[in-house]
């Protein structure tokens, strides 16, 4: 007998050939996301459990494919067409897609993709401005979509690659990640660059009751619950017991507690009157000196309607004419009127040659009481960066027409509206950034809106705008008066609801009592820099609990015992 109990045979026994096992998957493959507990290899997917398998075998540019599609399905969210749910759908698709990665930058390239397909369709207006003068402009639009979408989308993958880079599993703590880093990223959109916080993922809850949320979070709020929702929806086949309830209190958020949030309408008896002004001058007409006249003459018939108003707004450059060579035609305005305060838009030269896009407030006689200059102005539109260089190479702004571009005017400031109050002045592109309303120097009563959205055509651009204006509305519980040359018109309540707005392309006016002002919101009191304190404390945090659980589980195993 051999030692080992064997019987002996003659011969020197063989050595003993251990059996293969089968790895067993530890405990810290939760955080380095590797079925063996150790570090992914190469850029080898690794698939958590229950992941569809038709997912699996899918070749790297069929990924890629099945991503941008998804991120076009998520831009059917924003308006006009208002499918919200698709784009949860959608979204939750892409982090599905992005749950395998191993490497950040495989997460990058799904999200870019994801990206690029979403800003194509949701920014597909920038193609408009190029078409109003197409012998001048007109080849560079298919660029220039191609351009925004794809550098656009770049922040999309940022936002991929941050998360992954940051957490290595597969579960919550990932999911809450790729919230974070796209909030973070939306934030820096809206900043560098002069900012562009366009179409960003909580604008697709701006028709729902969850707008009500707004007065607390603005956009990174509603953002907060679209992507919460999308980045769990996967956790609810591998994970029902965490991604079913976060999916039934969101979805309760939605559709039932927004209810509950949504300020009543306020008293409208005894408020002053406005008269909303939709003259519907196609782009292309606005400046042609053949039809200008007409047009002006148009509008002055449309302000002299029955009614008696108590102010008067024109929208953005509704005059076609400098404002120092047409002083005669101010007491002409005044008295369409009525003597009633009246505004509107204009451009208007310095005596430094500088020019400028104006909103001018007139007094009983024709009288300029105040001037507002748009100081946030549009990349490539107003003005070109590096102007002198590239104006060289013939590049121009769209709605210039002399020189460089406009120059921006001194910040934001109001403008005091006899027998109403103090309002903020806002021109078109103004009423995107929330920052610049916040950088008022005081709040006022309303937010006064004039906008020229012939620029953005008539498919999704207009109605883009319009749904950003309810938004601001409602971020400060402030009534915002929106004139529009084609429309869309209307008073917004501080609950962000449109009171009897002007169609899309139609001409006409509008006598609107003006709500009362509700109490200062939180988010107007605080803005977005607390809540992106807020965000970069959460992810460090959920960093420093993914390397805790990653040392502990190589000390103790995983079964926490040493």
């Amino acid at each position: 007998m051999t030692r080992d109990g064997t019987a002996a045979t003659g011969q020197a026994s063989k050595p003993a050939v251990p059996q293969a096992v089968a790895p067993q998957p530890s405990a810290l493959a939760s955080v380095t996301g590797a079925s063996d507990g150790s570090a992914p290899s190469g850029a080898d997917l690794v698939y958590p459990p229950r992941y569809p398998r038709l997912l699996t075998g899918l070749s790297p540019r069929r990924r890629l494919g099945f991503a941008a599609i998804a991120g076009a399905l998520a831009g059917l969210g924003q308006a006009p067409f208002d499918l919200w749910p698709l784009t949860i759908l959608a979204l939750a698709f892409v982090q599905l897609m992005a749950l395998p990665t191993t490497r950040a930058r495989q997460a990058a390239v799904v999200w870019w993709a994801a990206g690029s397909g979403y800003f194509a369709l949701s920014l597909s207006w920038i193609v408009e401005p190029f078409l109003v003068d197409v012998a001048r402009h007109g080849w560079m639009a298919p660029f220039a979509l191609i351009f925004m979408a794809t550098g656009l989308a770049l922040f999309w993958g940022a936002a991929g690659a941050l998360a992954r880079a940051l957490i290595r599993s597969r579960g919550a703590a990932f999911a809450m990640a790729t919230v974070l880093a796209f909030l973070l990223m939306g934030w820096l959109r809206g900043m560098i660059f002069t900012g562009f916080p366009w179409a960003l993922p909580g604008h697709v809850l701006i028709p729902t009751p969850a707008l009500a949320f707004a007065q607390w979070g603005g956009a990174m709020g509603l953002g907060t619950l679209v992507l919460t929702l999308a980045t769990t929806l996967p956790l609810t086949r591998m994970r029902p017991a965490l991604g079913l309830p976060i999916w039934t209190l969101g979805l309760a958020a939605i559709m039932g507690i927004g209810h509950l949030a949504t300020p009543a309408p306020g008293d409208m008896t005894g408020r002053p009157v406005v008269r909303i002004v939709q003259p519907n001058v196609p782009q292309d007409e606005k400046w042609d000196p053949l039809l200008a006249r007409g047009h002006f003459d148009r509008t002055l018939a449309m302000t002299e309607a029955p009614g008696s108003p108590d102010l008067v707004v024109w929208p953005e450059t509704s005059v076609p004419a400098w404002l120092e060579q047409v002083p005669d035609l101010m007491p002409v305005l005044s008295a369409s009127a009525r003597d009633v305060p009246m505004v509107f838009g204009i451009n208007r030269g310095a005596d430094d040659l500088r020019i400028y896009n104006s909103l001018v407030q007139l007094s009983a006689g024709g009288k300029i009481a105040q001037i507002y200059d748009k100081h946030h102005l549009v990349p490539f539109g107003e003005y070109i960066p590096l102007g002198d260089l590239l104006g060289g190479l013939g590049l121009r702004g769209l709605a210039q027409r002399d020189g460089n571009g406009f120059s921006p005017g001194p910040g934001a400031q109001l403008i005091n509206v006899p027998g109403i109050g103090p309002m903020l002045p806002l021109i078109c592109y103004e009423g995107v950034f929330a920052r610049d309303i916040h950088a008022a120097p005081a709040r006022g009563q309303a937010l006064l809106l004039i906008t020229n959205d012939a620029w953005f055509g008539t498919v999704s651009g207009p109605y883009q705008h319009l749904a950003q204006a309810r938004l601001r509305a409602v971020e400060q519980g402030l009534p915002m008066i929106r004139a529009a040359n084609t429309g869309i018109s209307a008073m917004i309540d501080p609950a962000g609801r449109l009171i009897d707005p002007m169609a899309l392309g139609t001409a006409g006016i509008r006598d609107v009592p003006l709500p009362p002002a509700r109490p200062a919101p939180m988010y107007a009191r605080i803005g977005d820099l607390p809540l992106v304190g807020l965000v970069i404390v959460a992810l460090l945090t959920l960093v420093a609990g993914a390397r805790s659980n990653a040392r502990r589980f190589r000390v103790d195993g995983p079964s926490g015992r040493g």
